[in-house]
């Protein structure tokens, strides 16, 4: 198992490379924007629903809505990722109130609160610039990984044992720990300032703890383990994205408003 994690691992970094590095821009959108339909596919696993029509239903109607994003991108981009803040601020709310029963309609909108401001923020980190991107995508890998190694080391607190089982307080603490680090060694290195880049950062971490939490509630009400397999020993686009679709929106409006860009 854990060499076909590194396999699929190795494999999917050098496809993110050439998606960011080599394709021209505009192809490196319509990939993000088929990665989101494909996401879009498995959060219709989660409706109260076994039918295959329906899952193509709702799947061509976030479809429709990234298109939507895409052709209207200056004149909504703020609106729609504050509205996407909220709702991630609303989800840790949701959290803690965890184990409840998640009525089929609002599993049909989340679906559309978690990728389609997420595509919006992926496209918009993109035009900026490919570095803000990999910043952002760096953030949420330190945080994970810290959080794993620190919580395999030191886990003995559960974060949310009724959603997610395996993360502990402690592990939380590690990867915050190396975000620190991370922002720190940015802001040094672009002549940032710590005290704006620092709590910026541990926020964005903060929040992409939340974005796992969530999907990963939508996971145990619909009963199952992955989003998909697209991704072998990794599950599928939403089990990768699940951190960074909260984490993006956040980002966006923080690096503009704090003036990062």
């Amino acid at each position: 198992m854990l060499k076909t994690r590194v396999i699929t691992a190795v494999i999917a970094l050098l496809a993110v490379g050439i998606v960011l590095f080599v394709i021209p821009p505009l192809y490196t959108e319509l990939v993000i924007g088929l990665l989101m339909v494909a996401a879009a596919w498995e959060w219709a696993g989660f409706l109260d629903t076994e039918s295959n029509t329906q899952r193509l239903i709702y799947t061509g109607l976030i479809g429709a809505a990234l298109i939507g994003v895409w052709l209207a991108i200056e004149g909504y981009a703020d609106t729609i990722l504050l509205i996407a803040c909220t709702w991630w601020v609303l989800a840790f709310f949701w959290n803690l109130r965890f184990p409840t029963p998640i009525p089929n309609a609002m599993r049909w909108l989340c679906g559309f609160l978690v990728i389609v401001p997420l595509f919006l923020a992926l496209i918009l980190l993109l035009r900026q610039g490919v570095e803000y991107l990999i910043f952002t995508l760096l953030i949420v890998w330190v945080a994970d990984g810290g959080a794993y190694f620190a919580g395999k080391a030191f886990g003995r607190v559960k974060l949310a044992p009724a959603i997610s089982p395996g993360k502990t307080w402690e592990g939380v603490v590690g990867g915050f720990v190396l975000v620190a680090a991370l922002a720190i060694g940015v802001a040094v290195w672009q002549e940032l300032s710590v005290a704006v880049l620092l709590p910026f950062c541990l926020a964005v971490a903060a929040i992409s703890i939340v974005g796992d939490l969530t999907v990963s509630m939508f996971k145990r009400t619909a009963g199952v383990k992955d989003s998909g397999t697209l991704f072998p020993g990794h599950g599928g686009v939403l089990d990768r994205v699940d951190s960074v679709a909260a984490a993006a929106p956040l980002f966006v409006l923080g690096m503009n408003g704090l003036g990062l860009v």
